[in-house]
């Protein structure tokens, strides 16, 4: 046997036990009197913009501007009109000029204003990654007060890929001085819909 092949069956043979999760009680973490205003409050403090509507019509009409104006938009949220599934098979330099994304959000978090979507709500994963602009949509009733909540609603291992997301891209790695969109969508804006 080799060395290499000895320590992985020393390390196989001395695993700990496995113990359970702790459980939480979700009426004890913290909870806010008005989940839209934290949800707010916190995703524009790191850089996005909320915005609450009552429907999806002004919304139809921006994708309709954007489409018009020439620019790469795609649009994955079927409420808003054709999905755009053709780039379901583009890869990262076919989607490098992607403009702007429309993307549909599961649930939002007010403790830190992120958004869960799963890799069916963004097409093509590297989607909400590479545009310059990310939209998202989610409904103000979905919207948990932690991500304890949210743990509880979503079902992480439905798909091959999921991610929350909060707010444009940045980094404060460099320099220590913050960098928006340095990895990812420049601008993030939130839809809320009431």
């Amino acid at each position: 046997m080799s060395a290499k092949e000895n320590i992985l069956n020393a390390i196989a043979q001395n695993q700990p036990e496995l113990i359970p999760l702790p459980a939480i009680d979700l009426d004890s973490v913290i909870d806010y009197e008005d989940l839209y205003a934290q949800f707010k409050l916190v995703l524009e403090g790191i850089g996005g913009k909320v915005e609450l509507i009552s429907g999806l019509a002004e919304l139809q009409e921006e994708l309709k501007a954007d489409k018009e104006s020439g620019s790469f938009v795609v649009n994955a949220i079927g409420a808003l009109g054709d999905v755009d599934n053709h780039v379901v098979s583009l890869s990262a330099s076919e989607l490098e000029k992607l403009e702007k994304a429309y993307v549909e959000g599961t649930i939002g978090v007010a403790e830190n204003g992120a958004v869960w979507i799963y890799e069916s709500q963004m097409i093509n994963r590297l989607v909400p990654f590479i545009c310059q602009h990310l939209v998202l949509v989610i409904e103000k009733k979905n919207i948990v007060p932690t991500l304890h909540h949210a743990y509880e609603i979503i079902e992480a291992g439905r798909e091959g890929f999921g991610a929350f997301i909060a707010g444009p891209s940045k980094t404060a790695d460099i320099e220590q001085s913050l960098v928006i969109g340095a990895h990812g969508a420049r601008s993030a804006r939130i839809y809320v819909v009431e």
